[in-house]
């Protein structure tokens, strides 16, 4: 499946987001920025909420969830913890809530302009022959779940 402009320009546009935020990430650590895009880690394949968690989330929500990664210092709100999603909900893990802020369709207007990037559409764009985005999403959201402080 070869992609057509409309879609290179989409996909081109994700990673540029991907590596504003690891310049971000980068900025916050003692090492220098890379100096060209080859020196950038790249997209993951795999499909493991765990996974994805630590290549998209844990720069700014930490490893643990709790919203204490190496770039939250320089965002200008802190980064929720995300392990408290459920007790905040009645006890009820909000899956599809989730979801949506995950995929850029749910932003909360209180906290200003979007900081996060909108991970959903780089997540079905990451293999040109087949589409695993919503299974990168489900998994993502099922690991968030799993790390739900009781």
């Amino acid at each position: 499946m070869r992609m057509r402009g409309a879609g290179k320009l989409s996909l081109l546009l994700s990673i540029g987001v991907i590596c504003a935020v690891f310049a971000v990430c980068r900025s916050t650590s003692s090492n220098p920025v890379p100096q060209s895009d080859q020196q950038y880690p790249q997209l993951i394949r795999s499909t493991q909420g765990r996974d994805l968690f630590r290549a998209y989330c844990a720069s700014c929500h930490g490893s643990d969830g709790k919203g204490h990664g190496p770039a939250a210092g320089a965002l200008k709100s802190e980064p929720p913890d995300l392990s408290l999603l459920a007790r905040r909900n009645g006890g009820q893990f909000p899956s599809a809530d989730v979801r949506r802020v995950i995929t850029g369709d749910d932003v909360v207007v209180s906290h200003g302009s979007r900081q996060m990037p909108i991970w959903g559409p780089i997540f079905h764009q990451i293999e040109e022959d087949v589409d695993r985005g919503n299974v990168r999403l489900d998994n993502l959201v099922k690991y968030l779940e799993s790390i739900q402080q009781k």
